[in-house]
């Protein structure tokens, strides 16, 4: 069985037992180590869940439009920057990623796991279309291996590095940066990392990440 990542799919999910979990996730390490220093600009998460990516890029000074397709998760999100002091630096957009098209460009478009009902790779590539000239386009996805299984499909969630996401939802350093034209962008980051993550009952998870990091040519 196959995930057709909609909406349904998503608002399911945000409605389940897992919900809570994602809802008080930390902001992803990989972003939190890339821009620590980052001078602020406007930014755009795509897939945002929860807000937890959102809400960091605010509270350093970034002006964020975040986009995801499920009503839950947004209205979480909304309470968490209310909570922190940066409401004001925030716009959530209920959105669904597949067909949806910002009415601007922005100087960082990020996403975290995110992956609406495409693609994987035109996922990535339809973000990275919406980058300001200079601007960073940053992706953390799930990483494919090669032990993805039809029992992926049935566990996943939206969680931050789900242990076992399908194959239709990850993707390679190399799948990523081959569509990356290098006369438009250059790579600065290109890896796949493991992990470890602590869950709330201290169970911890093996992640595999893979992350890109790429800057638009001026």
């Amino acid at each position: 069985m196959t995930h057709s990542f909609d909406k349904n799919y998503w608002d399911q999910i945000w409605q389940g037992d897992r919900a809570a979990g994602m809802a008080a996730s930390e902001p992803n390490p990989h972003l939190v180590r890339e821009f620590a220093d980052s001078t602020p600009g406007t930014a755009l998460e795509a897939g945002c869940g929860a807000g937890a990516e959102a809400i960091w890029l605010a509270a350093r000074g970034w002006q964020v439009t975040a986009a995801d397709i499920a009503t839950d998760a947004l209205a979480h999100a909304a309470q968490r920057a209310t909570a922190m002091g940066v409401a004001d630096q925030v716009q959530w957009i209920e959105a669904d990623l597949s067909t949806w098209e910002p009415d601007a460009k922005y100087d960082l478009v990020t996403t975290h796991y995110a992956h609406p009902a495409m693609p994987q790779l035109e996922f990535y590539d339809r973000i990275a279309s919406w980058v300001a000239s200079a601007g960073t386009l940053f992706i953390v996805g799930h990483l494919h291996h090669e032990n993805h299984g039809a029992a992926a499909e049935h566990r996943h969630g939206h969680g931050h590095g789900d242990e076992n996401p399908p194959a239709s939802a990850s993707a390679t350093a190399a799948g990523i940066t081959a569509r990356l034209d290098p006369a438009v962008w250059e790579v600065v980051t290109a890896t796949e990392s493991h992990r470890e993550s602590t869950g709330p009952n201290g169970r911890r998870t093996p992640i595999h990440d893979v992350v890109v990091k790429a800057v638009r040519r001026p």
